[in-house]
């Protein structure tokens, strides 16, 4: 996928040089293009997705239809010094009501995916700001909205459509961001600068008076040989469950490795993951371990997760809504998901410039206990459950960027993308 040009457009003058290699926030490499030359690149995608689970809270089976993951990204830039991303996310209107995901929790939604804000990602990039006298390396300072340094890739890139439990403890997203990256060979380091408040419905903005700068995040990533990365992060975090800044603090940790590339003659990819999350002092702490990987033949895509996550049980107002704001004498105890999701897609339809990709998966799921006074199965009526979903991803435009690494931290796109197998 390396140099395709799909969802890109150049405005330069015809004396303008040959373009080698592109800077900004979702691709990187050298660059010996006019320093004039403007560029810029869009990214569409959606999936009609139906999901079925059984049981829900309430000890009952529960299906709908939803568009998940309805996304437009925009990149552009100036040359090799600045760019720019937009990432809007039309969630709040297609999934007002979140996304049946049992286990899954956070922003006031207890076994439903939250959507997410529209503004996603919204940030500007000085890039390469040393320019030669760094030699090959590259130092840059990123300001806006968007993920802070901290943890692995977005689930929304990666190839199950399906959302990990832990999605609130290996990321930290949609916040108001002040980074800084520098890398050097193989090794990258990334320091940033965030508000610790999540959001707490789509329409929402950080929290800038009194809370930017509140909280903040460092990750180291190495890639000793081509494919594999390996990633070490860790996070402080004030009150994320509490707007004023009331709440208690989180620390997390992060650990990874990732794997990309060819092995056989096909395509795959891996990611091994454990995270640490210890909040109000240690008083509560909650681990996560995933494991997930896929295998690429011709148009034909199989793919695996394994994940063992704790998370919160919080006083709910509802089935799937618990109590806001989230005080640390809310949590009635706490869970330890183990969830197993295999899928199938199709790769390489086309109707005209728009890629298709038929999927479907299905997840076996187990709750337990670990302490506290909440009840399993008298609330869900089973400790075991299962889920289905079968959808069709529509997307359109480049592949999409690896969401939450900016700057001198973005890897170029292309065969080391994951792009969830799809063609461009």
């Amino acid at each position: 996928m390396i140099g395709r040009t799909v969802g890109r457009t150049r405005w330069a003058p015809a004396s303008s040089l040959v373009v080698c290699g592109l800077v900004s926030l979702g691709r990187a490499g050298p660059v010996t293009a006019q320093q004039s030359e403007l560029w810029a690149e869009w990214t569409a995608q959606g999936v009609v997705a139906a999901t079925g689970a059984d049981p829900v809270p309430g000890d009952r089976a529960l299906s709908e239809v939803r568009v998940v993951q309805p996304v437009v990204m925009l990149h552009a830039g100036w040359g090799p010094h600045l760019a720019g991303l937009a990432t809007l996310d039309l969630e709040g209107l297609t999934m007002p009501q979140g996304e049946l995901a049992l286990g899954d929790w956070g922003e006031g939604f207890m076994d439903r995916r939250h959507p997410h804000t529209y503004a996603h990602e919204l940030l500007v990039s000085g890039t390469d700001l040393l320019g030669r006298r760094d030699g090959e390396g590259q130092v840059s300072v990123t300001a806006g909205k968007g993920f802070a340094p901290f943890g692995t890739d977005d689930p929304m890139i990666r190839p199950p459509l399906r959302y990990p439990v832990n999605h609130h403890f290996a990321q930290i997203l949609e916040r108001a961001v002040l980074i800084g990256a520098g890398r050097q060979g193989p090794v990258t380091l990334e320091l940033g600068l965030f508000n610790g408040d999540e959001p707490e419905r789509p329409d929402q903005w950080p929290l800038i008076e009194g809370r930017f700068g509140d909280s903040w995040s460092g990750r180291l990533t190495a890639a000793p040989v081509t494919g594999l990365e390996l990633q070490g992060s860790y996070a402080h975090v004030h009150s994320p469950e509490h707007r004023p800044g009331a709440g208690p603090d989180q620390d997390k940790v992060s650990l990874s490795a990732r794997w990309e590339g060819p092995v056989g003659g096909h395509p795959i990819y891996g990611l091994l993951e454990w995270a640490r999350t210890s909040e109000a002092g240690g008083f509560f702490v909650f681990h996560s371990l995933l494991a997930e990987g896929a295998w690429t033949g011709g148009r034909h895509r199989l793919y695996y997760r394994f994940e063992r996550t704790e998370r919160p049980e919080e006083e709910r107002i509802s089935d799937f809504r618990s109590l806001r704001p989230h005080l640390e004498n809310s949590i009635l105890g706490i869970t330890r998901w183990t969830v197993h999701t295999a899928g199938y897609a199709v790769q390489g339809l086309r109707l005209g410039p728009i890629r298709l990709e038929p999927l479907t998966e299905l997840s076996l799921g187990g709750i337990g206990l670990l302490r506290g006074a909440f009840e399993v199965e008298p609330f869900y009526g089973d400790d075991r459950w299962w889920s289905w979903t079968v959808g069709l991803r529509i997307a359109g435009g480049a592949p999409m960027h690896r969401m939450g690494r900016y700057g001198a931290a973005a890897p170029a796109m292309g065969a080391d993308h994951p792009d969830h197998g799809m063609e461009s």
